[in-house]
């Protein structure tokens, strides 16, 4: 007889398991981007960030490579003015959230194959996406693309989770493929022929409780081990504003333009395409 346990990672790897989780997480996405924690305080550090080298004003061409269901589609509006926001995912479930938002610049196409031309856009942003994307150099392959269909002059943001000993359930439930030091991910951009801006890591003052959790707590199986993007109990809803101030608070220091974080659970490079 096949023991239980066998079958029940048989099932968690089938198909149409993984469709289902898929949705899931897609659902709770929706339902969290616009005022879970993480979410609302990564917005801001994306915001001061961006904002000391891309001005709040004229009209641009925006491409988010791996939008999901669609939440800094919106946001990136801000920085379009009179332009346009493009969004790309190669999952379909999330561009049908995408379009319940009212989105219609859609398309369904992976991060490392973008199907615009060349030198289109002004602004190409990354959110997570490269950590996700399956097979051996296909990180590299989309930081090319995204160089490639930047125009000269133009601004790339990319966002990936850091360090692989913080590698946990969370990426086991998100089919993460890789994490990044900063100094890989500056590699990288630096190969792909991006000058880097600004460069620093986020989610810094919650590294140590998040070590804790995810290296002793799960592993002597006191906390579950699915992914983080989740509601929070009932019971502990007043910790969204205080874990949102922590990220706030992270967002106040970048202001200063000089200014990094030296550690994190993400990394984040702020990269140019150079002219000629």
């Amino acid at each position: 007889m096949i023991p239980l346990r066998q079958l029940q990672l048989a099932f968690m790897r089938s198909p149409r398991y993984e469709r289902k989780v898929r949705e899931k997480d897609f659902t709770d996405l929706y339902a969290l981007e616009e005022r879970f924690w993480w979410f609302t305080g990564m917005r801001e550090i994306t915001s001061v960030l961006l904002a000391s080298v891309l001005p709040r004003s004229g009209a641009r061409l925006i491409l988010d490579a791996g939008c999901g269901t669609g939440g800094m589609l919106s946001w990136l509006a801000c920085f379009a003015g009179r332009g346009r926001v493009v969004g790309i995912d190669v999952v379909p479930s999330a561009l049908r959230f995408c379009r319940e938002r009212r989105h219609m610049h859609l398309a369904q196409a992976s991060a490392s194959h973008l199907p615009f031309a060349g030198s289109t856009f002004d602004l190409v942003t990354s959110f997570d996406v490269l950590v996700q994307l399956p097979g051996e150099g296909a990180d590299e392959q989309a930081i090319r693309e995204m160089y490639r269909v930047l125009r000269p002059g133009g601004v790339t943001f990319v966002r990936v989770a850091a360090y692989e000993w913080m590698r946990s359930g969370h990426d086991a439930a998100l089919g993460t493929q890789r994490r990044y030091t900063l100094g890989a991910l500056i590699g990288r951009m630096e190969g792909a022929g991006f000058k880097i801006s600004r460069a620093t890591y986020a989610n810094t003052l919650l590294l140590p409780a998040a070590a804790l959790g995810r290296l002793v707590l799960k592993r002597v199986g006191l906390v579950d081990s699915g992914s983080d993007v989740k509601p929070l109990p009932l019971k502990l809803t007043w910790l969204n504003r205080v874990l949102a101030g922590a990220l706030e608070s992270e967002a106040r220091i970048l202001r200063n333009p000089r200014a990094s974080l030296p550690a994190g659970l993400s990394a984040i490079c702020v990269a140019e395409k150079p002219y000629g």
